[in-house]
């Protein structure tokens, strides 16, 4: 039986993901008003949060809930219409709502919404041209589990006698309720079984006793327990784990396998046979690659989980700025490990605020330019194999290359010898630098290079790579590549001084052999002529501090963004595919590493970071 920090934290769980549906739908409904199941899903969203917050004794959420229920209860009455204002205050509502939830992760108190934004949802719903009278307060209804009349309504008293194992209360409004699946969802979340109506009452699972008056008015906003790490969770499709468990099994059996042939060779005083153990190896290797993919299968989540915040984000700035934006998701099903589908909402964020504010016109400059007065923002995801692709691509106003060259020129961000030898595309990388921006007046929202420096960052630590193409007039397409895990890595393993270092294969163009009478000098760097183009070079064994070396080696072409430079090691050894492991504590500070593993020799191998290597060496 579940106590109430895992019913909390099973409730967070799913409150969450019922208010990751409603931003969506929020942002749905301004274009389908007359959508009755888009409202009635809407409506329920709310309810069955509220019902949830009840049960928990949490009255800020209640009371907030319960007001947004209101509002929409009047328009699935048709006695209201959708319009902006009423969208701003569900949408506000939400905002407050989640961040309640995340005050409830975390252990804190639990922040009220504001009066005046609950007092507007509520004249909305009640007020003189469309407001039904208010329910009355049940006279049966049990003491109330959180202040005020919102849960003593005969929604709620369903709710409870439900949990309870008693059925649906007696005259309680059908159109207030919902539907079997979500209801026994709701209480699968809170009892962590199926109790449901119609439960034996002994089996029934406790309520948590209900607050006297005295502490309803001195604690309106403290839960019964707070969770621990409820966001630490995964949810797994019962036939993965089912896959997992097969695979398990086949494991065993070649354990079993080997044990056989080491018994047999010792009492037989005989060699095992090469034929024999290779079959055995092999079958070894076969199942633990499709059990390494199915455990990694259990970390994947869908990016939309990423995606479905971004219609409201992108209305809202929209809003703000007086334009007219319309944001299409593509690909919302491509799934991605879980820590980097969290990692990458703030990144994400920022590019789709900049590619409104900066790159998409106002309606009347678009009209004048021949487009349509409505921009678009497209937000799309795709699996190119053992990554995944994103790309932000917007039909606005585009960005010069001159314009960012000069404004990073006279910001000081670049020495006018440096601006001048740019390219097209080095020059677009220029929005990624600290402190570049091309507004001349600062804004709450942030402009293109305004956190794209934290964009580029964040990326960095994900062992991504961001590339940016662009023209005045023509729009902008950002595109972002990311391993699909960070658990493990597919890597180029080379040595220097003897000891071996793996480097990401996604950074990686290509390798070859390196020739010291090729080399010239640039700047005083020392650089390669590559079909034409500047290679600088980075000496693995010079950067390390390691002495000795020779004149033979290998160069190893990688990626810094835009910039491709050239790693000059000892060896080669080949693909590898490793377990990434973190870093001890003081080694996490110092540039060019991101992890380390343990290669199949039973070495310990460094796991290098090629942005960190160009910028420090």
């Amino acid at each position: 039986m579940n106590d109430a920090s895992d019913i909390a934290a099973d409730f967070i769980i799913e409150a969450g993901e019922i208010a990751e549906r409603l931003g969506e739908q929020l942002v749905d409904l301004e274009s389908r008003p007359g959508d009755a199941d888009l409202l009635n899903a809407i409506f329920r969203g709310f309810h069955t949060i509220k019902g949830g917050a009840g049960f928990l004794h949490i009255a800020p959420m209640v009371d907030l809930c319960h007001a947004a229920e209101e509002m929409f209860d009047a328009l699935r009455s048709s006695k209201l219409v959708v319009d902006a204002h009423l969208l701003d205050l569900a949408l506000q509502s939400l905002d407050h709502l989640n961040g309640m939830l995340g005050a409830l992760r975390a252990g804190t108190a639990i922040p009220g919404a504001p009066a005046d934004l609950v007092s507007a949802m509520r004249a909305l719903a009640h007020g003189d041209t469309a407001a039904p009278t208010p329910r009355p307060v049940a006279a049966t209804t049990p003491a109330a589990p959180a202040t005020g009349d919102e849960i003593g309504d005969d929604e709620f008293e369903s709710l409870l006698d439900a949990l309870h194992g008693k059925g649906s209360a007696p005259g309680a409004p059908q159109k207030d309720t919902i539907d079997d699946t979500e209801f026994e969802a709701l209480l699968n979340a809170l009892h962590g079984k199926g109790a449901g109506p119609g439960a034996p009452t002994s089996a029934a699972p406790p309520v948590a006793p209900a607050p006297t008056p005295p502490r309803r008015a001195a604690e309106p906003a403290t839960p019964a327990a707070a969770p621990k790490e409820a966001e630490a969770t995964v949810r797994v499709e019962v036939k993965r784990l089912d896959a997992m468990m097969n695979l398990v099994g086949e494991l065993v059996l070649a354990r079993n396998r080997l044990k056989t042939l080491r018994y047999r060779a010792g009492a037989a005083r005989r060699r095992v046979t090469d034929g024999d153990l290779d079959r055995a190896i092999t079958n070894l290797d076969l199942i633990t690659a499709r059990l390494q993919s199915a455990v990694m299968k259990t970390r994947m989540q869908p990016i939309g989980r990423v995606f479905s915040r971004f219609p409201k984000v992108a209305r809202d700035v929209a809003r703000q700025l007086n334009k007219e934006v319309k944001l299409e998701l593509i690909g919302e099903e491509t799934e991605i490990d879980k820590n980097i589908v969290e990692a990458l909402s703030d990144p994400l964020v920022h590019l789709v605020r900049n590619a409104i504010d900066h790159g998409i016109e106002a309606p009347e400059r678009r009209e004048r330019a021949g487009k349509p007065r409505q921009g678009t923002v497209r937000l799309s995801a795709q699996h190119e194999g053992d990554h995944i692709q994103i790309v932000v691509r917007d039909d606005g106003a585009g960005m010069d290359p001159e314009v960012l060259r000069t404004k990073a020129r006279d910001k000081g961000l670049v020495t006018p010898e440096a601006a001048a030898r740019l390219s097209h595309d080095e020059c677009l990388q220029l929005i990624f630098l600290p402190g570049f921006s091309t507004k001349s007046e600062v804004s709450e929202i942030s402009g293109r290079g305004v956190g794209m420096d934290v964009v580029m960052s964040r990326l960095k630590e994900l062992n991504g790579h961001v590339a940016i193409q662009s023209a005045p007039g023509a729009g902008s397409t950002i595109t972002i590549r990311l391993p699909l895990t960070l658990a493990i890595l597919t890597t180029l393993v080379v040595t220097a001084g003897g000891r071996p270092y793996a480097l990401p294969l996604g950074a990686l163009d290509e390798v070859f052999r390196f020739e010291r009478k090729a080399v010239m000098y640039v700047d005083g760097r020392e650089v390669l002529d590559v079909r034409g183009q500047t290679l600088p070079l980075l000496f693995l064994r010079r950067w390390l501090s390691i002495d000795g070396g020779s004149d033979d080696g290998c160069v190893v072409v990688l990626r810094s963004g835009e910039t491709r430079f050239g790693l000059v090691v000892d060896v080669v050894r080949g693909r590898d595919e490793v377990v990434v492991k973190p870093l001890p504590p003081r080694m996490r500070s110092l540039a060019g590493f991101a992890g380390a593993t343990i290669t199949g020799d039973g070495a310990i191998a460094l796991i290098l970071d090629a942005h960190g290597l160009y910028r420090a060496g």
